[in-house]
């Protein structure tokens, strides 16, 4: 199993104006993310997670490698991301309201 660097802060000290625990226990914590058109977060770390988008945006995340993504996602979408250091920006026309369940152990196979 490849080993992932966790150098970058939690998002919940980086960005408490955006990212809000709304659950947690020994297994999983759960973010209601919140931002509007030109915000952008500083450098934060994931463990690996689901996201499920309660509305329409559109992202940029400029990941700790220098490569850089957009993504678009329309509301009821959900998607699966690996463990990862970002920042992300909002270069959309709509707020960005979602909701992440971040795991906080790997699984092992």
């Amino acid at each position: 199993m490849a080993t992932i660097r966790n150098t970058a802060p939690d998002p919940v000290n980086t960005d408490p104006d955006k990212y809000k625990v709304i659950f947690e226990n020994d297994r999983v914590r759960v973010y209601d993310y919140n931002d509007k058109p030109g915000d952008k977060t500083k450098m934060h770390h994931h463990k690996d997670f689901v996201l499920y988008a309660l509305g329409p945006f559109k992202r940029r995340l400029t990941f700790d490698d220098g490569k850089i993504a957009v993504r678009e996602f329309k509301g009821g979408e959900i998607m699966w991301a690996d463990e990862q250091s970002h920042i992300g920006e909002n270069i959309g026309e709509t707020n960005t309201h979602v909701l992440i369940v971040e795991l906080k152990e790997r699984l092992s196979v």
